[in-house]
């Protein structure tokens, strides 16, 4: 039973993008299977060093905060706006939308642990690659 509780991994998907008044945009989509559920949040930042050290303190935040989530994102559904507050202390906010983007860079983490520093440089790597992509489709549809 110990070797299946440990190779249950929380999964997070991550995208970044420049809203129109030219803030960043990171949309996370945590997944949490030990409770079945999932988790969209974002938050908005002036740079992109600032969305990234934000991003490493959002992902901490989901992971030692994953059974208050849930306990009030689901069991409580009806009080979402608890739910809302709690991320917003965080400087999280629930990301409503049904669709999430395809092109998204993801890691899986041991629930409950700390977010090892190593995994954070290939999606902070992504992240920025499809920033620049993103940069380069608008300066060719100029």
């Amino acid at each position: 039973m110990a070797a299946r509780i440990s190779s249950v991994r929380n999964d997070y998907r991550c995208t970044i993008d420049r809203n129109q008044s030219g803030k960043y945009c990171v949309r996370i989509q945590a997944r949490y299977p030990r409770h079945a559920w999932t988790l969209g949040v974002f938050f908005l930042a002036s740079s992109f060093d600032r969305a990234m050290k934000r991003l490493e303190d959002a992902l901490d935040f989901l992971q030692r905060q994953e059974e208050k989530l849930w306990f009030w994102g689901v069991d409580r559904a009806e009080d979402m706006g608890f739910s809302a507050e709690f991320l917003k202390e965080a400087g999280l906010f629930l990301d409503r939308r049904n669709e999430f983007p395809r092109k998204a860079t993801s890691i899986s983490l041991a629930p409950e642990r700390q977010v090892p520093a190593f995994v954070l440089g290939p999606m902070r790597r992504g992240l920025a690659e499809s920033v620049e992509m993103s940069r380069s489709a608008a300066a060719v549809g100029d």
